[in-house]
């Protein structure tokens, strides 16, 4: 301390023995807390999803909690575009270990290809920080065992954001789960249906590729999944899966390596131009001079090694069968899920196709009547039906404790989800084989 710092004016002394004088007279004055310090986020994965829903969603929303301090990818260029992108002055890496050291955030989000999650997660943890990832948790057993061990030496915490429990409709499933509308549940039919847009653009980016995104069964399912064990609050047990590419890739007679200099532009139905998107141009074409990365790949590759069409059976601890099916290449996108009970069924649908629409959940009742579930909560904006949003209020804003529906999703939810979609995909590999999980990993 300096001789300025210790020195006290006459003036300042008895204004400071004043205050201290009238709250000793007045004991019932009430102390205004001291602001909390926001949450230091560092962001590693700058894509679409890392530069848009953390990076400006965040930004925009939560920038009385949350500060971005660091911001890192592998591709120096898209780095900085992301950077640009969320409007932030924080300081920029290639390097994932200097970007921590450096910025020492509290909590890391984790939003690179999901092959390439659990390096981030363990380190991230290893270097005393939070992690929070975007799902799949990982892409095979040892990805999740090396997560695991991880954790148990770290006092730090890993969240997995799966913000499909966040849907009004997956909410109120739960809800009427857990006042045992249909009874003990006995079976659950969930079948995914992508279109010719949404699903097709799996096989445009890195997902096409089995070392990338452990196939959709791991990807896009774990989603599913997810919704699958939490409203079981089960464990699954073992796994027999069938799955095949009967659609993209092999599957035409045309092919190219990307949309943007294709021959074929002209009679493919796919065809698809990438620079019609501003923010792609600048996250992805702009910077494909540092990683090779196409982001209007052809969906026709030969090297395309995921399935695009799966189906899936799941035995769970407490003898619940789930009946999964999913496929990318259809007229029209949604979901159609059944959950079967002693007492009854309830459907929740969500189809949307043009001229063509069935949205809604229906408790049906055994020996009773039919009826559409209408208090449901109120749609929010932003990404995923509003879904992104109300996991980042939970996330950012939300009480630590309170959390009936169990919405939060833990390091265990996360590895639970991924490794029904790994031990599917096993399954397939060795002609449709039941796979145990326990096999798999020591949870």
């Amino acid at each position: 301390m300096t001789t300025k710092d210790s020195t006290i004016t006459r003036r300042a002394f008895i204004a400071a023995g004043g205050a201290a004088l009238a709250a000793t007279a007045t004991p019932f004055i009430s102390l205004q807390a001291a602001p909390q310090p926001r949450l230091r986020m560092a962001i590693v994965g700058t894509g679409n999803r890392g530069s848009l829903t953390w990076g400006q969603d965040v930004v925009k929303g939560y920038s009385d909690v949350v500060e971005i301090v660091g911001l890192c990818d592998i591709n120096r260029k898209r780095v900085e575009a992301a950077k640009k992108l969320i409007g932030i002055s924080a300081p920029t890496f290639v390097d994932f270990d200097r970007m921590i050291q450096e910025t020492r955030p509290d909590t890391v989000m984790v939003t690179t290809v999901d092959g390439t999650h659990y390096r981030y997660i363990v380190r991230g943890l290893e270097l005393g920080a939070d992690v929070m990832t975007e799902k799949p948790l990982c892409t095979d057993e040892q990805q999740c065992q090396a997560i695991l061990d991880a954790q148990k030496k770290s006092s730090k915490r890993v969240t997995v954001t799966f913000n499909a429990r966040h849907a009004p409709e997956a909410k109120k499933v739960k809800q009427l789960l857990l006042e045992k509308a249909i009874g003990d549940v006995i079976s659950v039919d969930f079948h995914e249906y992508l279109d010719t847009s949404h699903g097709a653009d799996y096989f445009r980016r890195w997902h096409r590729l089995k070392e990338n995104s452990g196939t959709l069964l791991v990807h896009k399912a774990s989603h599913h999944f997810d919704l699958a064990n939490w409203w079981l609050d089960s464990k699954p047990v073992e796994v027999t899966a069938f799955g095949d590419l009967k659609f993209y890739g092999r599957n035409n007679s045309f092919r190219n390596t990307h949309c943007r200099v294709c021959p074929f532009k002209q009679q493919c139905k796919f065809y698809w131009d990438v620079t019609q998107n501003p923010q792609y141009v600048k996250l992805y074409t702009e910077c494909e001079s540092e990683d090779g990365y196409l982001r209007d790949g052809c969906v026709w590759r030969e090297d395309i090694n995921i399935y695009d069409t799966m189906s899936v059976v799941v035995k769970y601890e407490n003898g619940v069968y789930l009946t999964y099916t999913a496929n990318t290449y259809l007229p029209y996108e949604g979901q159609a899920i059944s959950i079967n009970g002693r007492r009854g069924r309830l459907d929740y649908n969500e189809v949307k196709a043009n001229g063509f629409a069935n949205n809604e959940v229906r408790l049906t009742r055994s020996f009773g009547k039919s009826e559409v579930v209408n208090d449901l909560e109120k749609p929010r904006a932003g990404g995923h039906g509003g879904a992104d949003n109300s996991i980042q209020d939970l996330i950012f804003r939300g009480p630590q404790s309170s959390d009936p529906l169990n919405l939060r999703a833990d390091l265990r939810a996360g590895a639970l989800s991924s490794l029904i979609g790994i031990a599917a995909r096993h399954s397939i590999e060795r002609g449709s084989q039941a796979i145990k999980i326990q096999d798999l990993v020591k949870l």
